[in-house]
C-alpha cells in the first residue's frame, strides 16, 4: 500500500493535467479524508502559484532552501572536469532576480529567472560565459525534498539524455551534483509551445498536424533504439519552437525514463508512487496495472497513439473529470475508446470548433479522419501490446 505522502502525491499529479473547474469534483472521488484533501489542494494552489502547466510538489513545509555548495561531477561540453567554487546565494524556489539582486550562481551557470517547478526539481533560466556565452535550461532538485526515489529518477534523467543526439530531443549540455548530493542538468532551451498548444493556436492544418507527429515518431524511434524509453509522452512534454519560419519539434523531460539494458542505465523500473508511472490520460494499460513492471517500446507507442488521437480530435480517448483514479485505471485496461471519427461525430457541441482549428468543415474532418486514420491510432493503442506497432 502506498503512504499517506505517496497517496496525496498520486492524486495531486492525476488532478493538475485536468481542467481547474473539475478538480473539486476529482477530489471528491479521490480523497478519502479532509486532511489529505486539504493537503493536496495545497499541492493545487502551490501549482498555481507558480503559474506552470507541469505538476509541482513544493518543498517540505517550514523548511528553507538553505546554500548549497556545487561541485562538477560531468561534462558533456569536452571541457576538463573541475570542481566548481562553492555558491554563496540560495537557490529561488520561485519569481524572477531584480537587476538590483546579485545573480544566483550554479555551477558556471547564473540562475536569471525560474521557468517552471516539476514532480523532480525546478527548472531555471540560466546563462553561462564558458566556452561561449549562452542561454540554457538549468534543471535542479530543489533542498527540502529529500527522496532517494526522486533522485534516482533525476539521474536517470541526466543520464539518459546525454546517451541521445537528435534534432528533435532537446540536448543535455552539462551536469554536476552538489556536495549534498543533488543533481543538477543543464539542456539547450526551447522557447516553444506545448504540440496541442502550437497547432492549435496557429490552427496546423490536418496534414501540418501529421508532419510535426511523424517528427515526434522519428526522435522516439531514436530514443528507443539507444535502449531508452520515455514513460511519460504528452504535449506538455513535446515542445514547438520556430527555427527559420518552420516549426520543429523537441522532446523533453527524460525524467521518467527507463533504460531497456541495464547495462546502459542502472536502477531500471522506477516508479512514481504506488508502482504508477505515467500521466493518467497518456498511459498505456501496462502502466495501469499496478502489478507489471513488464514495460517497453509499445508503452510509448500508445501514448504516441493517444497523442495522435489528441491531434486529430481535440481530446484524449478516455475523458478522466468524473473517474476517481482506481477508476481512471480499471478503464485504461479494460475499455476500448471510439474510434476518432466516431468520437468526433459524437461530439457535435465542439466539432465544430475542432474543424475550424483544422481548416476543414465538420464533415470534411470526419470523412478525412474516418478510415487510414482510425485504423492507425487503433492499433496504436490496442490493449494488447502484441498488436500494436513495435
Amino acid at each position: 500500500m502506498p503512504s499517506w505522502n505517496e497517496q496525496a502525491n498520486s492524486i495531486f499529479l492525476a488532478a493538475v493535467d485536468l481542467p481547474r473547474d473539475a478538480w473539486a469534483e476529482f477530489l471528491d472521488h479521490n480523497c478519502e479524508s479532509t486532511e489529505l484533501r486539504a493537503h493536496v489542494e495545497g499541492l493545487l494552489e502551490a501549482h498555481l502559484r507558480a503559474q506552470i502547466a507541469l505538476p509541482t510538489i513544493p518543498p517540505e513545509p517550514n523548511r528553507r532552501l538553505g546554500k548549497t555548495e556545487l561541485k562538477r561531477t560531468t561534462d558533456f561540453s569536452g571541457r576538463d572536469s573541475k570542481p566548481s567554487e562553492p555558491h554563496a546565494h540560495p537557490i529561488r524556489a520561485s519569481g524572477d532576480f531584480s537587476e538590483s539582486e546579485e545573480p544566483e550562481v550554479v555551477g558556471e551557470y547564473r540562475l536569471i529567472s525560474l521557468l517552471g517547478e516539476g514532480g523532480m526539481g525546478a527548472v531555471y533560466l540560466a546563462q553561462t560565459d564558458l566556452p561561449v556565452k549562452r542561454t540554457v535550461a538549468l534543471k535542479v532538485i530543489r533542498p527540502g525534498f529529500p527522496s532517494s526515489d526522486v533522485i534516482a529518477r533525476f539521474e536517470s534523467e541526466r543520464r539518459a539524455l546525454a546517451l541521445m543526439d537528435h534534432p528533435g530531443i532537446a540536448r543535455v549540455l552539462d551536469a554536476g551534483e552538489t556536495r549534498q548530493g543533488l543533481p543538477y542538468f543543464v539542456m539547450e532551451l526551447v522557447n516553444g509551445l506545448p504540440l496541442t498548444d502550437y497547432c492549435d493556436q496557429h490552427k496546423l492544418t490536418l496534414h501540418d498536424r501529421l508532419v510535426l507527429f511523424r517528427d515526434v515518431c522519428q526522435a522516439v524511434q531514436h530514443a528507443h533504439q539507444k535502449g531508452i524509453l520515455h514513460r511519460d509522452l504528452k504535449p506538455s512534454n513535446i515542445l514547438v519552437a520556430s527555427y527559420d519560419d518552420r516549426p520543429v519539434v523537441k522532446v523533453i523531460d527524460f525524467g521518467l525514463a527507463k533504460a531497456l539494458e541495464t547495462s546502459e542505465l542502472e536502477n531500471p523500473g522506477l516508479t512514481l508512487a504506488g508502482g504508477i508511472m505515467g500521466t493518467p490520460q497518456y498511459m498505456s494499460p501496462e502502466q495501469a496495472d499496478t502489478h507489471s513492471r513488464d514495460i517497453d517500446t509499445r508503452t510509448d507507442i500508445y501514448s504516441l497513439g493517444v497523442i495522435l488521437y489528441e491531434l486529430l480530435t481535440g481530446t484524449t480517448p478516455l475523458a478522466i473529470n468524473k473517474s476517481s483514479l482506481l477508476e481512471l485505471l480499471r478503464r485504461l485496461r479494460e475499455e476500448d475508446p471510439l474510434p476518432p471519427s466516431s468520437r468526433l461525430a459524437q461530439s457535435r457541441e465542439t466539432v465544430n470548433d475542432v474543424s475550424e482549428r483544422r481548416q476543414l468543415t465538420p464533415n470534411r474532418l470526419i470523412k478525412t479522419v474516418r478510415g487510414e486514420l482510425d485504423w492507425i491510432v487503433l492499433k496504436a493503442t490496442d490493449k494488447d501490446r502484441e498488436r500494436r506497432y513495435e
